[in-house]
């Protein structure tokens, strides 16, 4: 296959792009670098199959030649970055999203929007299912990042009714493992960053609050899995095994041997008290659940941000 992936510089981006060209596909990277880097791909650079283009895909987007699928994962995706990015994630999410699917629907490709738990909000019901719909915030601070995706994802569905055209929706749970920004503001990324420099963790209202943390290889899989399959509809993709944050802090800073102190800090505005996903349209259409433990998958992710902390001397 010939496969354009949106936003391959991120964190999922990079892994996918990676994944793919194992399989010997060929894969079209595409990517501003507002929050990517383009050291999370460099190992593909020497690969005939991989091609890197440094573009804003809210702008007019054209890929000459066949494209078998278009995979749009282009988006600031922690809270720290939409934040500071309120406008190009809402436009990424809009815009961005037309862009592919015209791209998609030119090429004739089936088309794969990255979604997110986060369409569910603050959620009323757990696990989330895919017949929730969600409890979200329009005008709330994180709702540049919430309501882009319900949007993409409604785009997305119009253009399989009207165009009749192959789509693929997963709605991502928290995934952790290497390539994360080490200033990525999200709990596994802080927790590491604070537990290995001897800062104290910073954990947000009283820690009770839970996520389901899911290994990357795990969602990768996940995503090859649905894209293959022919479930037009949103699948959740993510780890059913809930922790809370107390608990996941103090096993990050079990697993660092680090004598870092834990403090509280307020709850910042309409931060989910629970996230955790049902995967049972996955587990029986996709065939597909994670097999690695946040224990295991923890210990995979610490050299990562052991030896980046030696690289960058601003921490």
């Amino acid at each position: 296959m010939r496969i354009v992936i949106t936003g391959a510089a991120g964190f999922l981006g990079s892994h996918l792009s990676r994944y793919f060209i194992k399989k010997r596909h060929s894969v079209i990277a595409i990517d501003n670098l507002i929050t990517g880097s383009v050291n999370n791909l460099k190992d593909l650079f020497k690969s005939e199959k991989f091609e890197f283009i440094n573009y804003n895909v809210v702008n007019y987007l054209h890929v000459p030649g066949r494209v078998d699928a278009v995979l749009h994962f282009a988006s600031p995706a922690s809270p720290m970055d939409y934040l500071k990015f309120p406008i190009p994630t809402l436009k990424v999410g809009a815009l961005g999203t037309h862009r592919a699917l015209g791209l998609a629907k030119a090429k004739k490709a089936i088309f794969m929007l990255a979604s997110t738990s986060e369409v569910y909000g603050d959620p009323l019901i757990n696990p989330q299912n895919e017949k929730y719909w969600g409890n979200v915030n329009p005008v709330g601070p994180r709702g540049v990042y919430d309501e882009a995706k319900r949007f993409a994802e409604a785009m997305t569905m119009a253009y399989h009714r009207y165009h009749k055209m192959p789509v693929r929706i997963a709605r991502i749970f928290n995934t952790y493992g290497p390539n994360m920004r080490l200033q990525d503001g999200r709990a596994v990324p802080n927790f590491m960053v604070q537990s290995l420099t001897e800062k104290p963790l910073t954990v947000y209202g009283d820690g009770k609050q839970t996520r389901s943390l899911c290994y990357v290889s795990d969602l990768i899989e996940g995503i090859y899995n649905l894209l293959m399959s022919n479930i037009n509809y949103p699948v959740n993709i993510g780890n059913p095994e809930e922790i809370t944050l107390i608990e996941l802090a103090k096993k990050i800073k079990k697993l660092t041997r680090s004598k870092s102190k834990i403090v509280f800090k307020p709850l910042p505005a309409d931060d989910p008290k629970v996230r955790r996903p049902d995967i049972s349209i996955a587990t029986k259409k996709l065939k597909w659940k994670p097999k690695i433990s946040l224990e295991d998958g923890l210990k995979k992710t610490i050299p990562y941000f052991k030896n980046n902390l030696k690289k960058d001397k601003s921490i």
